[in-house]
C-alpha cells in the first residue's frame, strides 16, 4: 500500500492493472469459461454431420450460423458471469474504500476488470472466428470493418450489463446469481438454443430489441458481407449507453 501511495497515479493504475492481470491469470474457471467453452461449443456442433450440410433453403450451414452465437457467448460468460462477482468481492471485501486513500482511484480497479474481460472475450472471439474456419472452413467476416464495430459495440454492451450487475448487488453470492439469471435471456436472444435467423418471425423482432439479438443480427449481416443494420447497431449503442448511465447512477464505492 506504501508503494502505492508514493507512486504517481499513471504509475499506480499501471500497477493495478499488472496485478489485477496477475490475478485474473491465476482463475482457471473464468478463462475456461470465457476462452475455452465457446470454441468447445462450436467444436461440438460443428461434429455433428446435419450441421455441416447447407440448408436448402438459404444455402447455409448451421455452423456457419453458430459462428456469431459462440462469439456473443463469450462476451455474456466475461461481462455477466465472471465479472461481477469480482467487483462486487472487492467493494464488499473493503478494497475499494481502501484504495480511496492511496493515489489509485476505485475506478481504476473497475476500469482493469473491463479490460482484462473485455480482453479476453475479444481474444475467444478471434480463437472461435479462426478454429470455424480452419476446421469447419467456416468463412471469415467478409465486411471486416461492419464486423469489428458490431463487435466493439457488442463487448462494450457486454460490460456495461456486467458493471450495472455489480452495481445493485450487495454480495458476491447475489452477483453471482443475478449474473446466472440475466445470461439465460440474453443466450436466449443470441440464438443459442435457438438462432434469430430460424426464430418464428415475431419473435425474432421481439429479440432485436435486446442486446444479443442486435448483435447476432449485426455479426450475422457482417459475416455475409454487408453492412450491419443501423437499427442493430443503434440498438446496441442504446444499451450500451443506459447500462453504463444506471451503472454510474447506482454504484457504491462500499
Amino acid at each position: 500500500m506504501s508503494a502505492l501511495t508514493a507512486a504517481t497515479p499513471s504509475r499506480a493504475a499501471g500497477a493495478v492493472l499488472r496485478a489485477e492481470l496477475t490475478l485474473f491469470r491465476r482463475e482457471p474457471g473464468s478463462l475456461f469459461w470465457i476462452m475455452v467453452f465457446p470454441t468447445a461449443l462450436l467444436s461440438v456442433l460443428g461434429s455433428i454431420p446435419a450441421f455441416r450440410t447447407p440448408d436448402p433453403e438459404h444455402g447455409l450451414r448451421m455452423v456457419e450460423v453458430y459462428v456469431p452465437v459462440v462469439v456473443l457467448t463469450s462476451m455474456v460468460m466475461a461481462g455477466m458471469q465472471a465479472m461481477p462477482p469480482v467487483i462486487t468481492n472487492y467493494r464488499e471485501r473493503g478494497v475499494l474504500r481502501r484504495m480511496s486513500t492511496t493515489p489509485v482511484r476505485p475506478t481504476a480497479v473497475l476500469a482493469s476488470q473491463m479490460a482484462l474481460h473485455g480482453g479476453a472475450a475479444l481474444l475467444s472471439a478471434v480463437l472461435s472466428l479462426s478454429v470455424g474456419r480452419l476446421v469447419f472452413d467456416v468463412a471469415l467476416p467478409r465486411q471486416l470493418f461492419g464486423y469489428a464495430l458490431a463487435l466493439a459495440l457488442s463487448v462494450v454492451t457486454a460490460l456495461a450489463l456486467g458493471a450495472a450487475i455489480s452495481a445493485v448487488s450487495r454480495t458476491t453470492k447475489a452477483a453471482t446469481a443475478m449474473g446466472a439469471a440475466v445470461s439465460l435471456p440474453m443466450m436466449f436472444s443470441a440464438g443459442l438454443w435457438l438462432p434469430v435467423q430460424a426464430m418464428p418471425e415475431l419473435l425474432a423482432r421481439i429479440m432485436e430489441f435486446l442486446p444479443f439479438g442486435a448483435a447476432a443480427r449485426a455479426l450475422g449481416q457482417a459475416a455475409a458481407g454487408d453492412w450491419p443494420g443501423l437499427a442493430h447497431l443503434g440498438v446496441l449503442a442504446l444499451w450500451a449507453v443506459v447500462l453504463t448511465g444506471a451503472s454510474a447512477r447506482w454504484f457504491r464505492w462500499e
